[in-house]
């Protein structure tokens, strides 16, 4: 059976304009860092909604779109009340007993602990959820093929999305996260992938006095 095909939509810009777009592309996300101390204030839904649409672009693996995000407002304290202490309790674990020393002395200058107060504080959880498998009609199950790589690829569009927008994130992850298929009701052919933490910084929010490589670090031109 052949393939349905339609016309691409798009619209090609001159090299200046393209250059212009990239240059300012570039600045803007060369300023995003991951925030820890956020503010209590709200972030309208409409928000995340257009973030995650943005997250389900993305290029995945036989256009199958192994992924499901849940979106958790401030509103159920007692869920984040659980998530909370959930993750809390797996972080205590590892910095405790299941972390090597070289991934601690790797992590030190972050000034990360087991402390996870922003799951209560940030007005918006993403939990990020991949399908390495669908369930088809019939109960059966249906193989997704490269289903992390795609589901990283709309993680990486989701969190760009929001810096655009103006907000802060946090990628969490803890380990094991299986907590959050439990306490958000996702179904057992689905696994977390990472838990996004999305608000605005708080006004005395400090941030690791890091450097990022620079371009001839991380990028080889062959012509």
């Amino acid at each position: 059976m052949p393939p349905r095909l339609r016309p691409l939509v798009f619209d090609r810009l001159s090299t200046a304009e393209s250059l212009a777009r990239a240059e300012a592309f570039a600045a803007r996300t060369g300023r995003r860092r991951t925030v820890r101390d956020f503010a209590p204030d709200p972030v309208p839904r409409a928000l995340i909604e257009q973030a995650i649409a943005a997250a389900g672009s993305a290029p995945s693996g036989a256009n199958q779109q192994p992924w499901h995000f849940v979106a958790v407002g401030r509103e159920d304290a007692e869920l984040r009340r659980r998530l909370r202490a959930a993750a809390e309790d797996e972080e205590r674990e590892f910095y405790t007993a299941r972390a090597p020393q070289a991934w601690l002395t790797a992590l030190a200058p972050l000034g990360t602990d087991a402390e996870k107060p922003f799951l209560e504080i940030a007005p918006w959880l993403i939990a990020v959820f991949v399908q390495p498998h669908g369930v088809g009609p019939g109960g059966e199950v249906v193989k997704h093929y490269y289903a992390t790589e795609s589901v990283g690829l709309a993680t990486g569009i989701l969190i760009t999305a929001l810096h655009d927008a103006g907000l802060a994130t946090l990628t969490h992850t803890p380990s094991p996260m299986g907590f959050l298929t439990t306490l958000l009701g996702r179904p057992a052919h689905e696994r977390p992938f990472l838990l996004l933490v999305v608000g605005y910084p708080a006004p005395d929010a400090q941030v690791p006095d890091i450097t990022r490589k620079p371009l001839g670090e991380i990028a080889t031109f062959l012509s």
